[in-house]
């Protein structure tokens, strides 16, 4: 597999990432960079505020996005979006280009989560953290103008894997499930696959980033030790969860972790479509607003939950 030509050139023109140090001065970078690029995708509603984390945490900050006004537009179909990061990095402000682009182009509202990252907050507090979101957006969606009936979840790498796990764990505590759960990239738990062995030249998620992101989340947990709802794929039922779209990039090494997930949810009865960019790499929906082919390549994810909100 070769990687996408423009993308690549894109990809060599920027600072090139070092995944060493401590999270926190890594975020710092990362925001700084990101309070210097322009707004491409500019909506008419774009609000910030806190919702209810679970029992004895502190409140969520979320964004929220919409195309629409509320009086406009009532009763839109409503995303909780949890973005990538390798639970240490990544914000709401990381990933507002990917929320806005998701509200324009599906045409509804986004709720981009900006749950607790490690190693200050480490495995399973990301996890709570989008359980309580989803959650509330749920039990609240008509009060955003959103409609309650029509509830997604979607995420990229790290948001990804919340995304799975907060489909298993509505299912499991008796709560609704989305009516659609859109996977980019998700890491699910699977060792020892052929694109973990290959792909590691990856410019977004080399081989270092895998073990320090590990390092810092899993921190805490013995080795050996389960991870309830960490690994979706090596789940023991994987039924009655939300139908899927696994979106994996040909270059990155979860690859082929992402389409066993898609596998697995299709051995128990769920609906999984995979969408295969043999081109892309790692984190390729991030630079959509920037590379013509990344941006070609996020057009089915977007299909994908207009059909399956019904527009």
């Amino acid at each position: 597999m070769t990687l996408n030509a423009e993308l690549g050139a894109f990809l060599a023109a920027i600072p090139q990432l070092a995944f060493a140090g401590e999270p926190a001065d890594f975020r710092a970078k990362m925001d700084a960079g990101m309070a210097l690029r322009p707004v491409t995708t500019p909506l008419p509603r774009v609000e910030d505020r806190t919702v209810p984390g679970p029992a004895g945490a502190p409140e969520l900050p979320v964004r929220i996005y919409a195309p629409e006004s509320p009086e406009a537009a009532p009763g839109l179909p409503v995303v909780v979006f949890l973005h990538g990061g390798g639970f240490c990095i990544g914000s709401i402000a990381s990933h507002d280009p990917v929320a806005r682009k998701i509200a324009e182009q599906v045409g509804c509202i986004v709720v981009s989560v900006e749950y607790r990252l490690a190693p200050e907050h480490p495995f399973p507090a990301a996890y709570e953290d989008a359980y309580a979101a989803y959650a509330w957006v749920r039990e609240h969606a008509a009060d955003l103008g959103g409609d309650p009936d029509r509830v997604a979840v979607a995420g990229d790498s790290a948001g990804a894997s919340l995304s799975a796990a907060v489909c298993l764990m509505a299912r499991d505590r008796g709560i609704a499930q989305p009516v659609f759960q859109l996977l980019w990239y998700p890491a699910t738990g699977v060792e020892g696959t052929a694109s973990q062995r290959a792909n590691t030249n990856d410019p977004l998620l080399p081989p270092d980033s895998i073990a320090w992101f590990g390092e810092h989340y899993f921190s805490k947990i013995p080795p050996g030790a389960a991870v309830p709802y960490g690994a979706v794929a090596l789940a023991d039922d994987l039924s009655g969860l939300a139908p899927a779209l696994v979106v994996v990039a040909g270059e990155d090494p979860l690859h082929d972790e992402g389409i066993v997930y898609a596998e697995r949810l299709r051995a128990a009865g769920v609906p999984a479509a995979v969408e295969d960019h043999p081109d892309m790499s790692h984190g390729f929906v991030s630079f959509a607003d920037f590379v013509a082919p990344a941006a070609a390549a996020t057009a089915g994810s977007y299909a994908a939950l207009r059909k399956a909100f019904g527009i």
